[in-house]
């Protein structure tokens, strides 16, 4: 990546490296003309041969390990590596990945592009969304349900992939994706509704202390809408985002998601004009445009034009590539020869060592969820173990995994390990092996039988018996089974068998939807058909019966491990969301039967997200979950399953049952929706936090440093723990805090620290948590700020979100809050204590939300506790109405179950139109009151205020 270097008698400053960084960044940037600097906003920047800078590109992939550059070490999953509960670890994984960078950044020509710009040194990692709803299809990307735990360990990946260095990074760091996303069906168009609560306290938790540290670089908007405003010209980039990294000394570099510049016109409909559109993303802090690929002429044209037009000014085009060129001195581009990490080569990239941390980090993220017993499997008394499922003998990538240089699947890790001990394993995948006869030419599909694998949903995929291969759908509507790997962006290889009423089946793409169908003439098979009835009829002949296969090995067997879970590629993916946790059904009646014959067996639920596997909890004495582990997964899970290693891994979000009626995909609100540990009150299968031991641990003599403390306090919380077992064993510490006899709605526990300690059997250590008084804290909407109540809480060191261990009980003393002031001062709709039937929306397209009934046919309610209303008089409503309509739009306020006010709204012609309304209260009020908004009609409020007397202006009512 280095620019050419000039000699030290006549360069310029920018390449003198004792000058400040500052200085060196407004050299260079001085030195480009207008044309070279905006065309930098693109992904891809040209080089400027006659300055000696290089091109530059944006953004490689490393969430779990170098993806989409070729063979490098694959570690597990992020969710994996979030069940490890081990910052030092993320950290490890972090720094080998991006040494591995750095060795393909060196001496491996890009796979996309290669003649525009070299590999990149910036990491598009860690995602640090939250995982609030387990069907996202993007689970298996984040760290964790929970907002403390994901911001640790995001930024020690962080600083994993910087490196320590006090001046050169090793790797940029790119937050992913700001903000609350976590839904993928109509991701481009669905907004995310946060009230103040949930923003501060849940989602933008998660990403501000990373951002305050110092450890990221860079962040990238997100493809979604929050409150009615697409991220990419949100104003929390600079509100939120820039605001934590003002004490760093560092500004933050901004990259757009993929096309999402594109989508503010197209599908979003945000704007009309694509020049105003990127005026404001590049307005709101978007300093770098990922669009249109490699080729920059539209997104940087459009530019042009926003800059001629007068939507942006030069000033603008300066500061976000400054942002970019302060990346680039940073990452040793000018300073070739002082850049430490300029020399690594490429014979680091999945070497020894890396392969090493690879098995111990997918080892540490093994979680025993249920044991009666049954685990660790004796392997000098188990000799015969039957391992079978559809992941039994396989391993899968992920759509950001990198290229697996090897696999050793959970069948290949138990027979090298019971092989030691004259054991064996009979592997057996389940699939049924079938073939596919055409009734029009008699002739067999692809002349080879097939293996059929069924994820779910009546999504299968076939595999040929006799090359192993999956049978694919090409660009000319021709089949083919020639896949070795499923991993592009949209999938070929699956397909439904539907059942053609007479004994035969119907094929039909899952990608396209239309049917197979021959041609009589000659034969040839083409996906064309887009009805049933012009179909293809195949007879299906049964030739093996997996679950028959797998009964029969688990009866010779003395113990069965049934791997089951899902393909990262197919029911659940980016662009996917799953419709349901439950497992698929196929796997469901292979787990049954396995259990009937063979007593002794043990579900491996390996998969990207959780699965309501109920029935294997009440009814299998053993249960055990891994992510897609990486090239390691077998050797970790067997370490794991014949006792070579403690199950060291905790659950980093909470598993439901499969009874429990999960909140809405689309709504956001988890205080009111009910999800997380933090406020769902249902009982869970499997909580948050949860993992078993091989050992026993007991925790004693809790104590805090002082009973109570002030608000701006701090208290230490000191246990014991002991290994009371008869083996070595990790504990993970969690410490909760609860508010009591809140005067909001607050968590029923939250997560305020945690520490992982190894101990030997009879060994016991003194753990001492710092607990500032600020970890109790919450957003305070009256206010507009976080606030910590005085009162009782309770501070408890648990197990899991579920099992608290021991409690002790704490006093925050201070002045008790004051009523909320709505009287002569303007108060926010969206900064509301509760609500019903409405939906927060952006009040204007650069900034402010407002509140719209989610059916104008249905009242919405807003309720503001505690609001001191003595001496109001008169009340002046923001509001905003498009249109019309059929029904009438009127706006009522309460104070308790008392009228105050009702006001008509007017139609002010658009959505962003606002006007003030204002009319007299019926009777004069004083005191505190629960103040009730209740919106009747099509229209949005932004905000009220209560007065003395009348204001000049405005409509009145």
């Amino acid at each position: 990546m280095s620019s050419l270097s000039a000699s030290a008698t006549d360069r310029p400053p920018f390449r003198d490296p004792s000058l400040p960084l500052r200085q060196r960044v407004d050299d260079l940037l001085e030195r480009l003309t207008p044309d070279e600097r905006i065309a930098m906003l693109h992904q891809y920047a040209p080089a400027v041969p006659r300055l000696g800078v290089g091109s530059f590109r944006t953004g490689s992939e490393a969430l779990h390990g170098v993806s989409w550059l070729g063979a490098a070490t694959v570690f597990p999953q992020a969710v994996g590596l979030g069940a490890t509960w081990d910052e030092e670890l993320v950290r490890q994984v972090a720094e080998a990945t991006s040494v591995e960078l750095r060795a393909f950044h060196d001496h491996r020509p890009a796979v996309i592009a290669p003649d525009r710009a070299p590999i990149s040194l910036q990491a598009w990692a860690p995602v640090l969304n939250l995982l609030r709803d387990p069907r996202w299809g993007r689970n298996e990307e984040g760290y964790s349900e929970d907002p403390e735990h994901t911001a640790r360990l995001g930024e020690a990946f962080c600083r994993g992939l910087s490196g320590d260095h006090p001046t050169y990074l090793r790797a940029a760091p790119v937050l992913k994706h700001f903000l609350a996303y976590n839904n993928e069906d109509d991701r481009c168009v669905t907004s995310s509704g946060l009230r103040p609560r949930v923003l501060h306290e849940y989602d933008l938790a998660a990403f501000r202390p990373v951002v305050a540290s110092g450890a990221a670089t860079g962040a990238m908007a997100a493809y979604n809408l929050v409150n009615g405003r697409p991220c990419h010209v949100s104003p929390l980039i600079a509100t939120e985002l820039r605001r934590w990294a003002e004490p760093t000394g560092h500004e933050l570099f901004v990259v757009s998601d993929a096309e999402a510049p594109s989508n503010l016109v197209d599908p979003e409909r945000y704007f009309d004009d694509h020049a105003v559109s990127h005026a404001t993303a590049l307005k709101a802090g978007i300093d770098s445009f990922t669009d249109s690929g490699e080729d920059g002429e539209r997104p940087i044209g459009r530019l042009r034009e926003a800059l001629e037009r007068g939507l942006i000014d030069q000033d603008d085009v300066d500061l976000a590539v400054r942002r970019q060129l302060e990346i680039r001195f940073r990452l040793g581009e000018f300073d070739p020869d002082l850049d430490p990490y300029a020399g690594t080569g490429p014979e680091v990239i999945d070497c020894a060592e890396h392969r090493a941390l690879a098995r111990h980090a997918a080892t540490e993220s093994v979680v025993l969820l249920k044991n009666d017993g049954l685990l660790p499997l004796d392997p000098a008394a188990t000799r015969r173990v039957a391992v079978v499922g559809p992941l039994a003998d396989t391993l899968c990538e992920d759509w950001y995994s990198g290229t697996l240089p090897y696999r050793v699947t959970v069948a290949d890790g138990l027979a090298a390990r019971l092989a030691a001990h004259g054991g064996e394993v009979i592997r057996v995948d389940d699939s049924d092996r079938i073939t596919l006869r055409s009734r029009t030419t008699g002739e067999l599909l692809c002349k080879t039988p097939f293996d059929v694998v069924d994820w779910g949903r009546g999504v299968v995929t076939l595999r040929a018996a006799d090359t192993g291969r999956h049978l694919s759908l090409k660009d000319d509507a021709s089949l083919a089974a020639d896949r070795e790997l499923l991993k592009t962006w949209e999938i070929h290889e699956t397909f439904r068998l539907e059942q053609a009423g007479d004994g035969d089946i119907r094929l039909r793409s899952v990608l396209t939807g239309r049917y197979a169908t021959v041609d009589p003439t000659d034969g040839r098979v083409t996906v064309t058909a887009e009805t049933a009835d012009a179909a293809e009829h195949w007879h299906r002949e049964l030739l093996r019966d997996g679950v028959a296969e797998a009964r029969a090995a688990a009866e010779s067997a003395d113990a069965a491990i049934v791997v089951l879970g899902n393909h990262p590629m197919i029911n659940g993916r980016e662009t996917e969301d799953r419709s349901g946790i439950e497992l698929p059904e196929r796997q469901e009646e292979l787990l049954r039967t396995v259990a009937a014959v063979r007593p002794d067996t043990a579900l491996v639920v390996m998969s990207s997200y959780p699965f309501a596997v109920d029935r294997a909890e009440e009814h299998l004495p053993a249960v055990v979950w891994t992510s897609h582990g990486g090239q390691e997964t077998g050797h970790a899970l067997a370490a794991a399953l014949l006792g070579y290693a403690e199950p060291a891994g905790r659950l980093p979000q909470t598993w439901y049952r499969g009874d429990d009626p999960l909140p809405e995909r689309l709504d956001y609100d988890i205080i009111k929706a009910g999800w997380t540990y933090q406020y769902h009150r249902a009982a869970p299968l499997y909580p948050f936090g949860h993992g078993l031991s091989y050992t026993d641990f007991t925790y004693r003599d809790l104590r805090l440093s002082q009973a109570s403390v002030a608000q701006d306090g701090t208290v230490d919380v000191t246990v014991t723990v002991a290994d009371t077992g008869t083996r070595p064993g990790s504990e993970v510490v969690q410490l909760y805090v609860r508010a009591l006899d809140a005067r909001y709605d607050a968590p029923l526990r939250r997560l305020a620290d945690f520490r992982e300690v190894r101990l030997a059997p009879g060994e016991s250590r003194e753990l001492t948590f710092r607990l500032p008084a600020e970890r109790l804290a919450h957003w305070d909407v009256a206010t507009d700020a976080f606030t910590v109540d005085p009162g009782a809480y309770e501070i408890a060191v648990a197990r899991s979100a579920a099992h608290p261990v021991l409690t002790a009980p704490l006093t925050v003393t201070g002045p008790a809050p004051a009523p909320r002031v709505v009287v002569g001062r303007r108060t926010l709709t969206g900064d509301f204590d509760d609500h019903a039937d409405s939906t927060l929306v952006d009040a204007t397209r650069t900034s402010g939300d407002a509140v719209t009934p989610t059916d104008p046919a249905r009242p919405a309610t807003l309720l503001f506790r505690a609001a001191d209303l003595s001496g109001a008089v008169r009340v002046e409503v923001e509001t905003a109405r498009e249109g019309g309509g059929p029904r009438a739009a009127r706006l009522e306020i309460h104070a308790g179950e008392r009228l105050l006010a009702e006001l008509d709204v007017p139609v002010t012609g658009g959505p962003y139109t606002w006007t003030a309304v204002e009319t007299g209260l019926v009777a004069p009020v004083a005191g505190v009151h629960d103040l009730r908004l209740t919106l009747h009609g099509d229209f949005r409020v932004a905000a009220f205020r209560f007065g003395t007397s009348a204001w000049a202006g405005g409509t009145s009512a």
